[in-house]
């Protein structure tokens, strides 16, 4: 859906981005990242040309988007900025009709595209289509923000540090919502955040750059577990071990897993002791959610340090983490619910660590 060939932008002497190439499949979600001043704002904003290219191509199914002028091309992209934009003398349901209207749109079509908008991202239109930006939370006027760039259903959506200036509660809840978000299945989306667990939770692939250079393009688990070269290596050290996590789903593990939990089991507590799975309490998750996910709602994520990143030195490091609970794992698919595996913390741990070895290859 979107390519860049050889893309550069320059300013006098200073070079912002320097002959980058990517592509965006359709439906996909590209997430850049990078080091401050790296060219990751520019090249999100060369894509609807609100900066143009010095040199390069960036195509839309197949056609350069200088064949288009820029208001016809921006039509069909949705764009969403950190600090929203929100028209402050405009009503919300104004505010997400503002592209519809200019599109000619009949005013019941627009009604109605506001209020399944409004409903889609968790604000009644009974309760807030006719208040003022002023008389919401930064929440909400974030919500609104992503509802107005999916007024006229575009194609492509552009969100630049969509979630950068809320408080981290409120980013984190955002963040999931919009994952799940139905407004969005399908859409062409490329992403700027400063954040990496943000990039690492929302995006399919990663585009990580420095000095206006590419450094590595890949899904979260590429970039984490083989990194291309040092810098990128580095760039995920500090939180390493719990990006890991989160860019592990359940999925992941399942072939690693073995044969269901059946008839008696071993206590990890009372190895000498046999107990009955049906008399464990039973946790139930999907197979999209993320390791980290699970740990989480067990309370149960070993403590984190900068330089461990081995599973081994962290079940040395702190063992009654590891063997806190009896507990059952039960993993269904999301969309039929069939339950696919059910198994233990403890044999998720091992599953963790082999799938690593298998994609690094050690």
């Amino acid at each position: 859906m979107i390519e860049t060939i050889n893309l550069s932008k320059t300013y006098q002497a200073q070079t912002a981005v320097e002959n980058i190439s990517f592509s965006v499949a359709a439906g996909e979600t590209l997430a850049l990242i990078g080091t401050s001043g790296c060219g990751k704002t520019t090249t999100l904003k060369m894509l609807n040309r609100l900066v143009e290219p010095s040199s390069g191509q960036i195509l839309i199914n197949g056609n350069d988007i200088r064949q288009l002028p820029p208001e016809k091309l921006r039509q069909g992209i949705g764009y969403v900025i950190q600090n929203v934009g929100l028209f402050p003398h405009y009503t919300v349901a104004e505010n997400i009709a503002v592209v519809p209207r200019l599109l000619g749109w009949s005013k019941p079509a627009i009604a109605d595209r506001v209020e399944t908008l409004l409903e889609l991202v968790g604000l009644p239109g009974i309760e807030f289509k006719h208040r003022y930006p002023d008389q919401l939370s930064g929440g909400q006027q974030q919500r609104v923000g992503i509802a107005r760039a999916l007024a006229a259903n575009p194609p492509i959506v552009l969100l630049d540090e969509p979630f950068g200036a809320l408080d981290q509660i409120t980013r984190q809840q955002i963040q999931r919502e919009f994952k799940q978000l139905e407004a969005l299945l399908h859409k062409t989306m490329v992403l700027v955040t400063h954040d990496i667990a943000e990039a690492v939770t929302l995006g399919d692939r990663i585009c990580l750059m420095d000095r206006g250079q590419v450094q590595q393009i890949g899904t979260p688990q590429e970039l984490l577990f083989t990194p291309q070269n040092n810098f990128v290596r580095d760039f995920f050290q500090h939180q390493r071990f719990q990006l890991e996590l989160m860019a592990t789903n359940l999925s992941d593990l399942l072939p690693f897993l073995g044969q269901d939990f059946e008839g008696a089991e071993r206590s990890p507590d009372q190895p000498g002791q046999k107990v009955n799975p049906a008399d464990r309490p039973v946790n139930h998750y999907h197979s999209d959610q993320s390791l980290l996910a699970v740990l989480e709602s067990l309370e149960s994520t070993p403590p984190l340090s900068d330089s461990s990143t081995d599973l081994g030195e962290m079940k040395e490091a702190n063992q009654s983490t590891f063997n806190h609970t009896t507990a059952m794992i039960r993993i269904s698919d999301r969309a039929n619910g069939d339950v696919l595996q059910i198994t233990s913390l403890d044999r998720l741990w091992a599953a963790f660590y082999q799938f690593k070895q298998v994609i690094q290859g050690t």
